[in-house]
């Protein structure tokens, strides 16, 4: 019988669905999602921010303990680990993206994967385990987002990852620890709790935080309710429960489990070719597009030739930096990706190097560069667009425009363009028996009787260790 509260709905649908509800198309894109999260994260050990929450977190201890991707020698409590993990995941702003706005990956799977190694020897977790819980996470995070119109553009307030990341990580671990419907009750009530940061914390080494304590409160909320820790059983019901956040909130109860419809059948994310705000994206296409049309035989761009450039893009204050002086400035400005991509041709990790952001040719382009956000150009990344026009000193207007970029959800990366995407990330950081562990291991988690093997490919371990774990069904 269904529940009288949507909260109580949320709780029996987390409680009842099982891989049986799994369908090939969520199983396929979720492994995408995870074997691209799996690499940013990677990638994202060797940044500063990242260093430093690690130094931070080594002065917790645990009997129990979780792997630190990239790390063979260093271990922490699951709790932390799902932190560290989670900060790397967005350390570079390079994870996957969603409609409505979020990063889905990044607050679920550190810590299902840090959990999967809190328990018993004796009691395996397997790649379908995994893989149901890591649905289940994200289908909570898609579900919340739809019960506001608000959150379909943009935001402008808080960074969603925070409330509704930190709501699917709670899902997700209460999905791999069988907890009862009660307790999934109290899971979300107390995650709920931990909920919200405000986005003045864009474009700063703050923001990854978003994303390592989404994953950590979510487990942390799990946990406590596994040991019968009690919360509002409305907490979804209330505007003063998660309907705090939005002006519009609007619940509404979750499809009977008969066939479930999953969101990620319906809406698949978006997987970025470099690490920026998603919204740079369309920029970066419709720059490289421009520079093709202007470059001359030499295959440089004629900077004295250019009088003015005018990026039309919607209007989002946080991605407005005309002259970003950090990283993590230049990951959240349009105008600095439309200048690297228009000296460059493309954008890559190396375009925000210190280097490459204080480069002289940069910085005369950022001063050409003014933003104009047509009444049609709506904040969505569902309907975005941008417009590069280049006014040169002769009068000539250079134009071109992106409607959907490559790696958008109209337009997917193709599984090659995936793998090279990961192997890259992934070179400086684990041996190439290990990568290829992962991707093996990814591809064919369904069938994998233990995915603690997952964790040991992720520490860098060899796979000639490995083929006693490795294991299909």
């Amino acid at each position: 019988m269904w529940a009288k509260t949507i909260t109580g709905n949320f709780a029996n649908v987390i409680h009842g669905l099982n891989a049986n509800h799994l369908t090939d198309q969520v199983i396929q894109r979720s492994k995408r999602m995870i074997l691209d999260t799996l690499g940013v994260g990677l990638l994202g050990t060797n940044t500063e921010v990242c260093h430093k929450v690690t130094q931070y977190s080594k002065i917790y201890s645990s009997d129990i303990s979780s792997t630190i991707w990239g790390h063979l020698d260093f271990r922490l409590p699951p709790l932390y680990a799902a932190f560290v993990n989670g900060v790397a995941v967005h350390s570079m702003d390079f994870d996957d993206t969603w409609h409505p706005a979020t990063h889905p990956s990044g607050a679920v799977l550190p810590a299902v994967i840090a959990l999967s190694e809190a328990f018993p020897q004796k009691k395996k977790i397997s790649g379908l385990d995994l893989l149901l819980a890591f649905n289940v996470g994200i289908e909570v995070q898609g579900r919340l987002l739809r019960f506001s119109s608000e959150a379909r553009n943009i935001p402008k307030r808080f960074h969603p990852p925070t409330v509704v990341g930190t709501m699917g990580s709670a899902a997700a671990c209460a999905k791999l620890l069988a907890l009862d419907q009660l307790q999934c009750k109290n899971t979300l009530a107390i995650a709920a709790s931990y909920a919200g940061a405000p986005l003045a914390n864009a474009a700063t080494q703050t923001k990854p935080l978003h994303i390592g304590n989404a994953a950590k409160h979510g487990l942390e909320a799990a946990c406590l309710a596994s040991q019968g820790l009690q919360g509002n059983k409305q907490i979804l019901d209330m505007e003063s429960g998660i309907g705090a956040f939005y002006t519009d909130y609007n619940p509404q109860t979750l499809p009977t489990l008969q066939s479930y419809p999953w969101l990620l059948d319906q809406q698949d994310v978006a997987i970025k070719r470099f690490p920026a705000h998603l919204g740079t994206h369309w920029v970066a296409d419709a720059a490289s597009s421009v520079r093709r049309k202007l470059v001359e035989s030499n295959n440089l761009l004629p900077l004295d030739k250019i009088e003015k450039i005018i990026l039309r893009v919607p209007e989002v204050k946080y991605v407005n930096r005309a002259s970003p002086t950090s990283e993590h400035e230049a990951r959240h400005s349009f105008q600095f990706v439309a200048c690297s991509a228009l000296l460059d041709g493309s954008m890559s990790v190396q375009s925000f190097t210190s280097e490459n952001i204080h480069r002289p040719a940069l910085r005369e382009l950022l001063c050409k560069t003014q933003l104009e956000h047509p009444p049609d150009n709506t904040p969505s990344f569902e309907s975005l667009y941008c417009e590069v026009s280049i006014m040169l000193q002769d009068g000539n207007v250079i134009s071109d425009r992106c409607d959907t970029f490559y790696g958008h959800w109209r337009k997917p990366l193709k599984k090659e363009d995936l793998e090279k995407k990961f192997q890259s990330n992934v070179s400086s950081i684990l041996p190439a028996e290990a990568t290829e562990g992962i991707i093996e291991t990814v591809y064919n988690l369904e069938k994998v009787e233990d995915c603690s093997v997952l964790s040991t490919f992720l520490s860098g371990q060899s796979a000639g260790a490995l083929l006693e774990k490795l294991r299909f069904l």
